[in-house]
């Protein structure tokens, strides 16, 4: 037989239960009530409806309850005042010596007292402590003796007038079969030849209590109609102005989604609304015609720079057959003719890469960018881009190495773009490193393969970093450059790292280097999270040999993944780099990519 579960265990485990939907239900309301203008209204409406309503009923009920209490007490003093002296005239004419015909004159008092009262409902006659026990004491309820406080008694028999003091009347003594408030009215009366006794008088308040109570149950009532209605014209009010505020969010979010022929329902009338509906139409209306001119232009500035792209490849070619021709015969003319041969060579190669990457540019813009994609190592692509580079960090005497994992760092990937992305970041990193190591690191996870590019040369100032994928962007016009950039690299990387649902991001520090790292999901679908390396990139602790030798680094074990650290860290656009716009081109800047 299965054994039972303890009692403690489920106790826990509803109370767990318990607190998880409470809390749930408890971020429901409060996202509801921050989401909704016109649900804070009408709570807080209500709110302060509540408080007002409370204090007002609190003052009503406090001064109709101290009203009715002050009458009251005022009629019970005067009749109470009026019956006493009635008993004292009624023993100082009595013939009554003995005691069995004085006993018989306190019973009948009493008896007197009960009959004609309008309002009270007992009467006591009290011996003194300190008088001999010769008559009994009498009264319409002895028992009601007990309410009657020894301080009170001290108090009556202190003073010839008459003393008042509130009470509660016990139940049994009650038509109600509960206890009721009440009022002791004390006062001292002569009887013949015994001397004095203690007369109290006791008062019921149930009746005013009653009244009390129902005139509370109307304000209750009254004021749960109030707060009824005020909620109701509060919602009825906020929704007629919240209405077309929340149509005017929801239109405004569909232009934002580009459906620029959106708009607000015809208003009439010439309050604010009407206004803010012909205001809102008129505004959708004026942006609609703009961005469908900006459009325009935008597509006539793609078509021109294609157009301009395709049509100079033809004199390009001429003038790259015309120039070779020179070249090889720089040797025949003189000196001014040799070098001026030799920097046409250069400069025609450096205007081939330009209008290749100009073509690259415009795929892009217009949206005929596709992937090729193939089943690939990084590890294989990031070698192979390292060897290219190895001339290069020669030349400028960089020591470039590399960290590769000991598992494989397969991806769906096109091998062509992604070479391409790796070999820009390289070389920025070799032209900006001034003489300093230069190091690239590949990490993989489940999710994902990344590229990680640091040097420690000139570095990036916190403000570069959200220009340094611009078009054309330079960070230092005044350096010099050996590699004949066309300032668009990293801006077809960064377009190139989208197209394959990546992210591009930099790090920098002026003096301290930049770092830069390329995140692409392993295959299609996977939405990035993360990334397997930190963006500011891990040191491989490999050193320049004096030799001049440039190895390319694998170690025995691959690094260990670490969290992305927050200082410094800025994605190229500021946002989400696989969701962010495309950067706008500055074709006045210089063409230096850092």
């Amino acid at each position: 037989m299965p054994r039972a579960e303890p009692a403690a265990r489920r106790v826990r485990r509803t109370w767990r239960r318990w607190r998880a939907w409470t809390v749930s239900r408890t971020r429901y309301l409060v996202r509801r009530w921050r989401s909704s203008l016109q649900l804070r209204v009408v709570t807080s409406a209500l709110a302060l409806g509540v408080v007002a309503v409370a204090l007002l009923g609190l003052y009503l009920s406090v001064s109709i309850r101290d009203g009715l209490y002050e009458q009251r007490v005022d009629r019970i003093e005067r009749e109470n005042a009026s019956m006493t002296e009635q008993v004292r005239s009624a023993f100082d004419s009595s013939p009554a010596t003995s005691n069995s015909d004085l006993q018989l004159l306190l019973a009948q008092m009493v008896r007197t007292l009960a009959a004609g009262a309008s309002s009270a409902q007992d009467f006591l006659l009290l011996r003194p402590p300190d008088q001999p026990n010769r008559l009994a004491e009498t009264g319409t309820q002895i028992g009601l003796k007990s309410i009657i406080g020894e301080d009170l008694r001290e108090a009556t028999r202190a003073t010839e007038g008459q003393v008042l003091q509130s009470t509660q009347i016990p139940a049994e003594y009650t038509d109600t079969e509960a206890p009721e408030p009440g009022v002791v009215v004390g006062s001292t009366v002569e009887v013949p030849s015994i001397g004095t006794y203690e007369l109290y008088a006791i008062y019921s308040l149930q009746a005013e209590q009653e009244t009390l109570s129902f005139v509370q149950r109307t304000l209750a009532l009254g004021a749960l109609a109030i707060l009824a209605l005020l909620g109701a014209l509060t919602w009825v009010v906020t929704r007629q102005t919240v209405a077309p505020v929340r149509r005017a969010a929801t239109v405004a979010s569909r232009l934002a989604d580009g459906h620029l022929d959106e708009r607000l329902p015809d208003a009439k009338g010439q309050d604010e609304m009407a206004t803010l509906t012909r205001t809102f139409n008129e505004m959708a209306g004026n942006l609609e015609d703009q961005i469908a001119r900006m459009e325009e232009l935008s597509a006539a500035q793609r078509r021109f720079v294609s157009d301009v792209s395709h049509e100079l490849r033809t004199p390009l070619t001429t003038i790259r057959m015309a120039g070779e021709v020179i070249h090889a015969s720089r040797d025949e003319l003189d000196p001014a003719a040799r070098r001026s041969a030799e920097l046409l060579y250069t400069q025609l190669d450096r205007f081939e890469i330009l209008l290749t990457d100009l073509l690259e540019i415009s795929r892009f813009d217009a949206g005929a960018a596709v992937l090729d994609v193939e089943q690939r190592d990084l590890r294989d692509v990031v070698a192979a881009v390292a060897d290219t580079s190895m001339p290069l960090a020669e030349t400028k005497h960089v020591f470039l190495s590399v960290t590769l994992p000991d598992e494989p760092a397969t991806a769906d990937v096109d091998p062509r773009r992604v070479e391409r992305i790796v070999r820009n970041l390289v070389v920025n990193a070799v032209e900006h490193a001034e003489g300093k190591p230069v190091e690239v690191t590949v990490g993989v996870d489940a999710d994902a393969v990344a590229v990680v590019v640091r040097d420690h040369g000139v570095g990036l100032a916190p403000e570069d970093i959200d220009r340094v994928f611009h078009r054309f962007w330079r960070a230092d016009p005044a350096r010099a450059r050996t590699t004949g950039g066309t300032g668009l690299g990293l801006a077809i990387s960064l377009e190139d790292a989208r197209l394959h649902a990546g992210r591009l991001e930099a790090w920098g520090r002026l003096g301290e280097g930049a770092s830069f790292r390329l995140t692409l999901p392993r295959r299609a679908g996977i939405r990035l999270h993360g990334s397997p390396l930190p963006l500011e990139g891990p040191s491989t602790g490999v050193t320049a040999p004096p030799t001049g030798q440039l190895p390319v680094v694998n170690p025995p074990t691959g690094p260990t993944p670490t969290a992305i650290p927050e200082l410094g860290v800025v994605d190229a656009d500021g946002v989400d780099i696989a969701h962010a716009p495309v950067p706008s081109v500055r074709p006045d800047d210089e063409e230096e990519t850092r």
